[in-house]
């Protein structure tokens, strides 16, 4: 049965808990980025120009604070990060409404920096509590956490923002994020397996394990969520031109489940599938979605991409698990957000470009064609790097 993972894996102590406290602190996260840029465009007055300036702001203080606080919890532990993260959020959100754009832009990227690293966390105590063999239907899980996170954290913060304000939906969001903290802070995950040997020694070298195939895992991430973040702008542009544009709610919401449905199927399987060859499918199975004109046929379009959105996502944290042992793994992981959050800035503007040259389809083509080629030229690496290293092997025992 499908379900028999899932209970194997739930039946595992630490594991429903970990589940529960990291659904509530990634749906708030998740609503963060929405309710900043309607904070920026309501209550501030600005442009959509601005909105996305505050936005890359904080998208630059992930991408270089998620690997150095990952480095922080292999070093000093969980509670210590936790703490400093929890009260320098609490406090960037809590100030923030009563910032002009000015001041805004010069907390933003402190607030991206040392945000609470709810996903890496998340994924390093999975690795930690749950046998190898698991780690598959472990990540595949926690991919539809973050996926019913998305689907339900932008959506509620629009709601409070349309219906009272910008200034209350950020503190509601300030406030979920510090008891999210707190909840984090109470659980205190393992982030080390009980069996696990770690070295008192010096950290291992970052050469190695930032391989080349660790390089490929991440670039598979990256272009993962690049084809997914362009491909939401895709989506609006083609119904905005069909002047469909209110069927937005119908179409997303049936490409985020057919994510799930994909995260759910991928952990029940008996086997693993590397990440590059699933980064692949999703771009070829995103580049014909451009031939949809009508939105029930783009929503029909967007399942079998849909299906391998979380799948990737899963894919790619259980190779990145595995190639790194358990002392640097909080940097790692940490690394692997880098990744995820660079491929999400870099997917919108790839296909609103398309879209500005050629039209809303050409969106699809863009970041589809964008991943695929990803996965090409990571897997044409990755095999040239394991054919120098068997090459040089049989040199020596010659």
């Amino acid at each position: 049965m499908p379900i028999e993972p899932y209970r194997r894996l739930f039946a595992l102590p630490g594991v429903r808990p970990l589940v529960v406290v990291t659904l509530l602190a990634r749906t708030p996260i998740a609503a963060g980025p929405m309710v900043l840029n309607l904070h920026v465009l309501q209550d501030l007055g600005q442009s959509y120009t601005w909105a996305a300036v505050v936005s890359v702001a904080v998208t630059i203080g992930l991408a270089v604070g998620s690997p150095l606080l990952g480095r922080l919890v292999d070093s000093v532990g969980l509670r210590p990060v936790i703490l400093v993260t929890t009260v320098i959020e609490g406090v960037f959100w809590f100030t923030s409404p009563w910032l002009g754009l000015t001041g805004l832009l010069a907390t933003a990227v402190f607030g991206g920096l040392f945000a609470l690293p709810v996903h890496s966390i998340s994924r390093q105590a999975m690795a930690a509590l749950v046998p190898e063999a698991q780690r598959r239907t472990a990540f595949s899980l926690d991919s539809m956490v973050v996926e019913a996170a998305f689907m339900v954290g932008p959506a509620l913060g629009v709601v409070v923002v349309t219906s009272l304000s910008g200034h209350v939906a950020m503190i509601g969001v300030g406030s979920c994020i510090v008891l999210a903290g707190i909840g984090l802070y109470l659980l205190n995950p393992a982030i080390r397996s009980k069996t696990s040997e770690v070295a008192t020694g010096p950290r291992p070298p970052r050469s190695s394990w930032l391989t080349t195939r660790m390089v490929a895992v991440l670039a598979a991430s990256s272009g993962a969520v690049l084809v997914l973040s362009g491909s939401d702008l895709a989506i609006v542009g083609v119904l905005r031109e069909a002047g469909q544009l209110p069927w937005t709610s119908a179409v997303i919401p049936i490409w985020c489940l057919a994510s799930l449905v994909g995260g759910f199927l991928y952990g029940a399987m008996r086997r693993s599938y590397p990440s590059l060859v699933l980064m692949g499918l999703l771009g070829l199975c995103t580049i014909p979605v451009a031939f949809a004109s009508q939105w029930w046929l783009l929503a029909l379009m967007l399942i079998p991409a849909g299906l391998l959105c979380a799948p990737t996502i899963a894919a790619t944290s259980e190779e990145v698990s595995k190639l790194t042992p358990e002392s640097v793994r909080g940097e790692a992981l940490g690394l692997h957000g880098s990744a995820l959050t660079a491929g999400s800035a870099l997917g919108a503007p790839l296909a609103g470009l398309a879209i500005d040259l050629a039209g809303p389809p050409w969106g699809f083509v863009a970041v589809g064609g964008a991943g695929l080629l990803s996965a090409i030229v990571a897997w044409t690496l990755f095999r040239a790097s394991a054919n120098r290293a068997a090459a040089k092997a049989e040199a020596a025992a010659a």
